[in-house]
């Protein structure tokens, strides 16, 4: 116990000098969904992206198939069901998911990207990310039998608009 009574005066320390605290633990350390039932509700957007590397053979196999469009559904659909899957995600009406695949010889592979939109309290990063993730999944689980070797790299948040916290956009 003592561990533990440690480590949250040192995330409260932190928090109360300017840093920031994990808004999913309470003040005994425990996980929590965040109350949100004060914010307003505001437009808000993310963009997430990944990649699934392959060889050239297996992405000419692809490109002729319906794998990317199997891939895109399961990513939309992964999207609306993202606080089935992440237990502290909030259940959100979501207005607007896009997810392009983007075939990249030069990679060779498949490049991923999720836009997802919504107005409301809290944000759409973590369903932009699961969508990413699962069309990727989807993708993988398409070509595992002709090869292997296949990679999923890079899934990342890209840029977020709205909301308190503001614009963010990766590499900036």
């Amino acid at each position: 116990m003592a561990g533990k009574t440690s480590k949250n005066k040192a995330s409260k320390d932190k928090a109360s000098k300017g840093g920031s605290a994990l808004t999913h633990i309470d003040a005994s350390g425990e996980a929590r969904m965040v109350d949100v039932s004060a914010k307003a509700a505001t437009e808000r957007t993310a963009v997430a992206e990944g990649r699934v590397v392959m060889t050239k053979a297996t992405l000419d196999l692809i490109v002729s198939g319906n794998v990317l469009g199997a891939a895109r559904i399961a990513g939309i659909m992964a999207a609306k069901r993202t606080s089935e899957l992440i237990p502290l995600c909030h259940p959100l009406a979501l207005s607007k998911v896009t997810l392009d695949i983007t075939p990249d010889r030069k990679l060779p592979g498949c490049i991923v990207r999720a836009t997802v939109k919504v107005t409301g309290p809290t944000g759409v990063e973590m369903e932009a990310l699961t969508a990413v993730s699962v069309a990727c999944l989807t993708i993988y689980d398409m070509i595992k039998a002709v090869e292997r070797g296949v990679r999923i790299e890079g899934i990342h948040l890209v840029e977020k608009i709205g909301g308190k916290s503001g614009h963010y956009r990766a590499g900036r």
